[in-house]
């Protein structure tokens, strides 16, 4: 890294622990990062053990979070529940890069027919539909499964990433210096890649971080319907789906899976403000 990569790397830094909310939310990522990694070593039990001798057990009688209705330990599948959301949200949000941003690039550098007319008419078609129907419609037409599941909720991101890198090209393509690129004949593939694709990356950083949020919220959603992790596994949609039954009995079954989202989401949104924040030109010394 030479030394002005260092410095901007070095501000960027000192603008986003200025934000707390920000930092918090990157210590939340970090830890659940972690978790996930660290399953085996964190968690006491496997995530498909079961003692029918233990079933429904409070918080502290059956744990630290208690048992649920096979008898299985709540905190050791809430652990493992966080690398199945962790690794489903980073495919899912690779799919919708792989695919966004290089026809975002390719439409919003050459313009023209294909982009206004089949471009951009195909990201409204599928932009007309709400986010977690259209991933559960074509989770549904794919046949169900984890698997599926990710490849449906990238397909679901994929508009927003195409709109976001065409926005970007098309404010950096008549900049001096990609004009003075062409100048010196530079190929539009060098252009694209050296010149107009590493300017657009801020927003795009941004929306990555904030959409692993959405992915893991859309997981969980399908998990709950049946449509995402195979049943038994430790998802937190297919934990709150089997907690249903057992609201008023068993609060810790559903209590636990639903903070564990909630603080996940919570930290990739915080990240995600944060890093916009620390990007934006205006808090710039």
């Amino acid at each position: 890294m030479g030394p002005r990569r260092k410095r901007r790397a070095f501000l960027f830094w000192r603008r986003f622990r200025r934000n707390r909310l920000a930092v918090l939310g990157l210590a939340i990522v970090v830890v659940m990062v972690l978790t996930a990694l660290l399953a085996p070593l964190i968690a006491p039990h496997g995530p498909r053990e079961q003692d029918y001798g233990l079933t429904l057990r409070p918080p502290g009688e059956g744990g630290l979070m208690g048992t649920d209705s096979l008898g299985s330990d709540v905190f050791s599948r809430v652990v493992y529940g966080a690398r199945i959301s962790m690794v489903s949200a980073l495919i899912s949000v690779g799919i919708a890069l792989g695919v966004g941003v290089p026809v975002g690039l390719v439409s919003g550098y050459f313009r023209g027919f294909w982009d206004e007319w089949i471009v951009m008419r195909i990201v409204d078609s599928i932009q007309a539909f709400p986010f977690l129907i259209l991933a559960l419609v074509i989770a549904a037409i794919l046949g169900g499964g984890l698997g599926y599941a990710m490849i449906a909720i990238g397909i679901g991101f994929v508009p927003a990433f195409v709109r976001i890198t065409r926005a970007q090209v098309l404010a950096v393509r008549g900049l001096d210096y990609v004009e003075a690129a062409r100048a010196i004949g530079a190929g539009h593939l060098r252009i694209m890649l050296h010149h107009v694709l590493p300017n657009s990356l801020p927003p795009l950083l941004v929306q990555t971080t904030l959409a692993m949020g959405y992915a893991i919220i859309a997981e969980a959603t399908l998990s709950y319907l049946g449509l995402g992790a195979e049943p038994g596994a430790p998802s937190w949609g297919s934990m709150l789906y089997q907690a249903q039954s057992y609201l008023s009995s068993a609060w810790w079954m559903a209590f636990f899976p639903g903070m564990a989202i909630f603080f996940a989401v919570l930290g990739f949104n915080l990240l995600g403000d944060g890093i916009r924040e620390a990007l934006d030109p205006r808090t710039y010394d």
